[in-house]
């Protein structure tokens, strides 16, 4: 018997019930063959939940009978974890392969049904999903490949041979706090390359020569959270460091040579067509929010956004496009004092899907599963909210194999007298939206890296993991908020987190952050991790303080939660604390315009 501090460990699998067909191991079957990995095989599936719970055996077979199975097309199997009756399968000598989330990896089916069983007064503490398959007519080496290249996500996934062998779910142990520096002092520019790659900070030499130099002239070595915020807000994501640095363009005519490739060519554009339109200008906002303001109609502006996924969706297609599309969602929400988003766009640029699978490089998924990840996980998220993916564009090129191309776009409604924002000294910094956890983190500085065979391994714990049903309900919160003037100003938790959205929202003030006080998914993590993940689904609000009563039952009215993590000041300092600790204290200046050119 598991058991875990009184609680008991329960399986559930879900499967076709009798003469329903089992449409997962057909597509396994199917894509098996296209990867030239079907010789012999056979499938058979399920998918399941496992609960920790003061639950009895006829408590489980009840939940799962009226909440987790659908009685008309599928039966469950309940039995304790590793239970013999639950490695059976009708294929001969099949061998039995589980899939689950990674410890710690956003589960968003688990989530909602936890959620669920609460609601409903279920003793239930943790629950998390699986997939599992039984397999016959392969050898091992085949049944490694198919697992790596089919079943399974290493990036966010484990495959366990055989049955499982688990004690609990409860994921994270208590953080005990110790302030941990980084000494800079000393480090010629190997040392500096080689400590900015083993902390994947992904920085320049002369980008860490710049931080050196600020810390010894303080005469003090930089807080590893200190290190971090630098890192964020001067990543490729946030800097755009490789298309406003020089270019050299060559074609027939000749060579051209571009100082800030951005600022020549796009930035140039628009500014020399808004000078000729004159007085007839109609744009309201341009490179200086989260999306583009555009007039439209007196009542509302017309906001939008687009922006490309493409690391993370080379490592998990699925997860990468969802929050790339919910990424987008979010820059439109947090353009002036919130636009409702209406309609998503996109563009896809992949290597073809029938690429020879003995081809692929090390490391590379399948053309054909990037795209199909891809494509559903933009067209589940959007449908998810309401907000329909109303056109889009395709292309296939080799050229893709190991980075798609990922754009995703959102349309939103802007009314005219909620176009701009600002923060005020005194305002409380709130959070409102999902809770954080480790998903995510050094997703901003991993958009730096170029990408290899190492990627899935080094970085798969940048690929964040969205839950679209988080997101439907902070919309509904913020518009709501929104119109009855409970805020000055939003920005969502994007690359970076905390980090890259407060410190930007402090940028010219200064602000004071308890990391404490952000509502976290489980226990245990460090006050680093607390500041610089990017778990999805977070805004950040700047909030009167006498607006915050009316604000907090908002949000407890629509079941979103909401917490104070400190205030801005008029101070020129991001100070942050961790209970009662100071664990940073940098200098905003120096944070948003130290980058050397």
């Amino acid at each position: 018997m598991k058991e875990s501090g009184g609680a008991m460990l329960w399986e559930v699998d879900i499967c076709p019930a009798p003469g329903e067909p089992d449409r997962q191991a057909a597509r396994v079957r199917e894509e098996a063959e296209e990867l030239g990995l079907a010789g012999g095989l056979q499938v058979a599936s399920a998918y399941g939940y496992l609960l920790e719970g003061a639950l009895s055996e006829a408590e489980v077979r009840r939940l799962a009978r009226d909440v987790l199975a659908d009685p008309v097309v599928e039966q469950a199997c309940v039995g304790q974890v590793g239970e013999q009756r639950l490695l059976e399968s009708a294929l001969p000598e099949a061998r039995l392969v589980y899939v689950l989330p990674k410890p710690g990896v956003m589960d968003p089916v688990a989530e909602t049904a936890l959620a669920v069983l609460r609601e409903q007064g279920w003793d239930v503490r943790a629950v998390r999903t699986l997939r599992k398959y039984w397999l016959s007519g392969l050898d091992e080496v085949r049944l490694a490949q198919l697992c790596q290249k089919l079943l399974a996500n290493l990036s966010i996934e484990e495959v366990v041979y055989g049955p499982l062998r688990l004690e609990r779910l409860s994921v994270g142990a208590p953080y005990t706090f110790q302030l941990v520096t980084v000494p800079l002092a000393g480090l010629d520019a190997a040392g500096l390359e080689r400590l900015s790659r083993e902390r994947t900070l992904y920085l320049s030499v002369e980008e860490m020569q710049a931080i050196q130099g600020h810390f010894l002239a303080l005469g003090r070595a930089p807080t590893d959270v200190e290190l971090e915020t630098v890192a964020q807000s001067w990543s490729e994501h946030c800097c755009h460091k490789t298309l406003s640095g020089p270019v050299v363009y060559r074609d027939g005519r000749g060579e051209r040579r571009f100082e800030n490739l951005l600022r020549e060519t796009v930035f140039a554009a628009t500014e020399e067509i808004r000078r000729r339109l004159g007085a007839d200008d109609w744009c309201v906002s341009v490179f200086e929010d989260n999306a583009v303001v555009v007039q439209w109609e007196p009542r509302y502006h017309l906001c939008f956004k687009v922006e490309t996924h493409n690391h993370p969706s080379a490592l998990e297609p699925y997860g990468g496009a969802n929050t790339g599309v919910g990424g987008v969602i979010r820059d439109v929400l947090g353009t002036g004092c919130g636009a409702k988003p209406i309609a998503n766009t996109d563009v896809f640029c992949f290597a073809p899907p029938d690429y020879p699978p003995e081809q692929l490089p090390e490391g590379v998924l399948h053309p054909r599963r990037v795209l199909q990840g891809v494509v559903s996980g933009v067209r589940d998220y959007g449908n998810r909210m309401g907000i329909p993916t109303v056109n889009g564009a395709i292309v296939f090129d080799e050229r893709y194999l190991a980075n798609p191309l990922v754009y995703c776009g959102t349309l939103g409604l802007l009314p005219v007298d909620r176009a701009s924002k600002s923060v005020a000294a005194g305002d409380w910094i709130v959070v409102i939206g999902g809770r954080t956890g480790r998903d995510g983190i050094h997703g901003a500085t991993f958009s730096s890296l170029e990408l290899t065979h190492e990627s899935e391994a080094v970085s798969g714990g940048a690929v964040q993991i969205g839950n679209a049903i988080t997101e439907k309900k902070l919309l509904d919160v913020l518009l709501q908020a929104r119109d009855r003037n409970l805020f000055r100003a939003v920005t969502d938790c994007g690359a970076g987190g905390f980090s890259s959205a407060i410190g930007e929202m402090a940028a010219g003030l200064g602000a004071t952050v308890r990391l404490e006080a952000a509502p976290l998914k489980y226990t245990g993590l460090s006050y680093t991790e607390i500041w610089i993940s990017e778990s999805q689904e977070r805004m950040i609000l700047a909030v009167p303080p006498e607006k915050w009563p009316e604000l907090q039952a908002l949000c407890a009215a629509e079941d979103v939660e909401a917490a104070v993590l400190g205030q801005f000041e008029d101070s020129g300092r991001l100070k942050l604390t961790y209970e009662g600790q100071v664990v940073a204290d940098l200098d905003i200046r120096f944070l948003h315009e130290g980058r050397p050119a």
